[in-house]
């Protein structure tokens, strides 16, 4: 038997070390050639490791949340034959070994055997009683009094309601025969309505729950952003009636096209905007202390995932069409949620939107996706009374569509003035949709 150190590899360029997610081997499993090991996690992405070889596994290279460098070793697996490293030592810190049973010494497998010494005389049976003094007596344990409702008579389900409710059927007034039913709990619980005799809700139990992974690592950017970032927000209130009618009528003529949301038509709004206003889709580098606007519109799409939030990115976005958006928005969510999403599709973002969607609230203040410079909220959509101008410029009280648009900006790049020049012609836009369907 020889023992084989699977080093982890290099997963990627400019990767000095991978976090461990989850393991799907441990100590004394036996893996097969190409069988999971672990799931690794690195700036980039999760990659899932497999074994070269097959054996079985005796040291594992530390717990899930553990940072390991590249080339260090990650599992030791035992295998028929030869290995690759055979006498090499623990692959680590935290590493959990099975110690092979290893020879006694030759001279201590040469040293004569010491004699067994004879055992000691028991003493006579009188001398132990007097030398041992019987234990005490345990004292006499109260029997606990038995349940106030144990003589009451009642049907199965009669109990099983009053358990549910939390009512001590002793303390239930049997209308007739002495036997509580369901119309002397109704009564009960009518005159004893105060009581409160449900409970408010059912206990939970108490976690210590590592933050590893994904979670860590939105964990420190949203630190480093609030940290580093002198957040602003802004919001303003959007009549969304018309665009929304624009909408149906376009996913009504749909046919095989994907089906519309307000999303493309607020990428397709900012993308609109953004040369005007060139300090929003920007990234702002701290250490160098310099701003890099960027031409094209990466825009990132936060999404949030069984893993965690994730943000998958729409390359030049100010290229695509309504049905284009659609399309790849429907397509990088489906990949962020089923972790197929690549590398790529993953970082480079140049401005990031963040829609809660029917769950959006009132108002919100995101976070910054350091180092990129604003953030676009879009809040759910509202119906309300407002007061509209007819055609002959009365004002009448109609039912309208409305929907607060939120943003933060780092007030290092961006000023107020800037964030509320882009909200206002935004506002344009969007309580305009005739002008995002023309070039």
């Amino acid at each position: 038997m020889g023992r084989y150190t699977f080093r982890l590899p290099d997963i990627g360029e400019g990767i000095a070390e991978a976090e461990i997610v989850a393991w799907h081997v441990k100590v004394g499993d036996t893996v097969e050639e190409d069988g999971r090991l672990a799931d690794m996690m690195t700036d980039k992405a999760t990659v899932e490791m497999e074994s070269p070889v097959s054996g079985k596994v005796i040291e594992v290279a530390g717990d899930a949340g553990d940072v390991i460098a590249i080339g260090s070793p990650l599992v030791v697996i035992e295998v028929e034959g030869a290995g690759n490293e055979e006498g090499d030592g623990p692959s680590g810190s935290g590493a959990q070994a099975v110690e092979p049973a290893r020879p006694a010494p030759p001279e201590l497998a040469e040293a004569p055997v010491a004699e067994t010494p004879p055992a000691p005389v028991p003493a006579p049976a009188m001398e132990r009683q007097q030398a041992a003094p019987p234990p005490p007596a345990p004292e006499p344990v109260a029997a606990p009094p038995p349940a106030s409702h144990a003589k009451v008579l009642a049907s199965p389900a009669v109990r099983k309601r009053a358990a549910d409710l939390g009512i001590d059927l002793g303390e239930v007034r049997p209308a007739e025969d002495g036997r509580v039913r369901h119309g002397d709990l109704d009564a009960f619980l009518a005159y004893n309505a105060a009581g409160g005799f449900r409970p408010a809700g059912r206990k939970g139990k108490d976690e210590h729950v590592r933050v590893i992974g994904l979670r860590r690592r939105i964990a420190e950017n949203m630190a480093a952003s609030k940290r580093h970032i002198p957040h602003f927000a802004y919001v303003e209130e959007y009549d969304v009636t018309a665009l929304e009618e624009a909408r149906a009528q376009l996913n009504a003529a749909r046919g095989e096209r994907p089906r519309l949301t307000m999303l493309p038509f607020l990428i397709t709004a900012i993308c609109r905007l953004l040369p005007d206003f060139p300090m929003l889709n920007a990234h702002y580098d701290d250490e160098a202390g310099v701003v890099r606007r960027h031409g094209s519109v990466h825009l990132g799409i936060a999404a949030q995932t069984p893993a965690g939030l994730m943000v998958p990115v729409i390359r030049d976005a100010q290229d695509r069409n309504l049905w284009q958006l659609a399309a790849e928005i429907a397509r990088l969510g489906a990949a962020a949620r089923d972790g197929s999403a690549k590398s790529s599709e993953l970082s480079g973002s140049t401005l990031t939107v963040t829609s809660l969607g029917p769950m959006g609230g009132v108002a919100t203040t995101p976070v910054i996706n350091r180092p990129e410079v604003a953030i676009i909220g879009p809040n759910r959509i509202v119906e309300r009374p407002m007061f509209v101008k007819d055609a002959s410029g009365i004002e009448r009280i109609e039912k309208r569509k409305l929907m607060n648009i939120s943003m933060s900006c780092d007030h290092r790049v961006v000023d107020g003035w800037d964030a509320a020049s882009f909200a206002q012609e935004l506002k344009t836009l969007i309580e305009t949709p005739a002008l995002l369907l023309v070039s």
